[in-house]
């Protein structure tokens, strides 16, 4: 979520003007590579739910707590900014703000495809489960050779929606679960990532040079610019592979700090309004790019970013959430709380 947050800075920010008309410059290069690894982000995310409900249940409750908060966020962030005068309130508007998952529009809004994708899972797990280990990686090359090969070959690429990939990530998160790869497992999976990263990291680099110097028209981003792309994916599943074989004991703060993560992305990115707020009249991003301590300045606005909205999170889930989700697992969902 931090990668996200940073990507968010550099993307929502309107500095990706001012990193363009300054040609090759390491204070360019910098804010190419802090703001890189958003999509990289996102594709963790969904690993994770991968790799863990393969083996659970989605229940009315598991689905409920998750619509809940965002309809909180949607709702509450709408109207700090009607109270304070930043936005004008519309009965319009505020209609399409508590029935944003029935009428607004899906594209490719994270948030609805998220949510549609969680409906899938009972359905996705049902298929994983009557695959057999060749089959079910006969359907992840598949995948990984429509979504991502061919999507990533310049002229070419691939028209999909977020659901769609999701699904892909199900099944290779799914793949990881219930397969051992010795190649993905242990220090192998740490190489692979350390690797992954440099030619990451790399393709920005030289993609911005040769638009610089050589008139090229791809962005600098073009390998990582959407979560199929072959380092946006392949960046994720080795981290991913790596991080989830390492020992350590049990550390609680971990827990709760995790569990406020998905808050933290709805919170700074839920409206237009936020971004606008956030990151250009109150960060001021773009004033602060030839800043002499831009990148000390970069690094605290993320984390702090990050921190306060996680705090934000954390009393929402004690004074809200879990007083509520008490009241309703004794009277409706007794049986759903694993």
């Amino acid at each position: 979520m931090l990668l996200i947050v940073a990507h968010h800075y550099v993307v929502n920010s309107g500095v990706m003007n001012l990193m363009e008309s300054d040609g090759f410059s390491s204070r360019s290069l910098f804010y190419h590579v802090f703001g890189m690894w958003g999509k990289i982000g996102i594709n963790c995310f969904v690993l994770i739910t991968g790799y863990f409900m393969c083996r659970s249940k989605i229940t009315l409750r598991k689905f409920l707590k998750l619509f809940l908060e965002i309809e909180f966020y949607t709702i509450i962030i709408y109207l700090i900014f009607v109270i304070t005068g930043y936005n004008d309130f519309s009965p319009l508007a505020f209609t399409k703000i508590v029935f944003w998952f029935i009428l607004r529009p899906i594209h490719d809004s994270f948030i609805h495809c998220f949510l549609i994708f969680w409906l899938f899972i009972p359905f996705l797990n049902i298929l994983i489960n009557n695959l057999n280990r060749r089959q079910h990686r006969l359907l992840v090359i598949l995948s990984i050779i429509i979504y991502t090969v061919i999507g990533s070959m310049p002229k070419v690429g691939i028209t999909f929606n977020y659901v769609e990939w999701f699904i892909v990530l199900y099944f290779i998160a799914s793949y990881l679960r219930n397969y051992q790869l010795r190649w993905l497992n242990g220090k192998y999976a740490g190489w692979l990532m350390v690797l992954s990263i440099l030619l990451a990291v790399g393709s920005v680099v030289a993609l911005r040079w040769l638009n610089a110097f050589k008139g090229m028209n791809y962005g600098a981003y073009f390998f990582v610019i959407d979560v199929n792309k072959v380092f946006a994916l392949l960046v994720a599943v080795t981290s991913f592979s790596w991080f989830k074989d390492i020992k350590m004991p049990h550390v609680p703060l971990i827990n709760t700090i995790g569990a406020t993560t998905f808050g933290v992305f709805l919170i700074h990115t839920r409206t237009s309004t936020m971004r606008q707020w956030l990151w250009k009249d109150t960060i001021d991003v773009t004033g602060h790019y030839t800043f002499v301590h831009y990148i000390l300045f970069s690094l605290i606005v993320v984390i702090v970013v990050f921190v306060i909205c996680s705090l934000i999170d954390y009393l929402r889930i004690r004074l809200l959430e879990n007083p509520l989700f008490h009241f309703l697992d004794k009277r409706f969902f007794a049986k759903q709380k694993t």
